[in-house]
């Protein structure tokens, strides 16, 4: 467990960089691991983001075929707006924990 500072907030990750704590969230948080990740974050990713911390906070496990057939974004979108392994990044700046379905 290591902490970092995130728009000038400390927050607690793991090994990895996910936050251990989605409390400890916030968008300015996540538009600082998105600058990491090299992305430039939109309205559209935020939408994907609102839409993936739902799920987790509903205990939902989350796929890239699940988010591709959820009617939020479609897979080669999610590519596009989070490319380099969109379900890791995305979930990075969410502030939720790595997938299980993310190797």
């Amino acid at each position: 467990m290591t902490e970092k500072i995130y728009a000038g907030t400390p927050v607690s990750c793991n090994d990895e960089g996910y936050l251990n704590d989605l409390e400890q969230w916030n968008r300015e948080v996540g538009a600082d691991i998105a600058s990491e990740e090299n992305i430039e974050m939109s309205e559209r990713h935020w939408e994907v983001i609102t839409f993936l911390q739902n799920q987790y906070r509903n205990e939902i496990p989350l796929t890239i075929r699940k988010v591709g057939k959820s009617g939020v974004v479609t897979i080669k979108e999610f590519y596009s707006l989070f490319p380099g392994g969109p379900l890791k990044k995305a979930s990075r700046i969410a502030g939720i924990p790595k997938p299980v379905s993310c190797i």
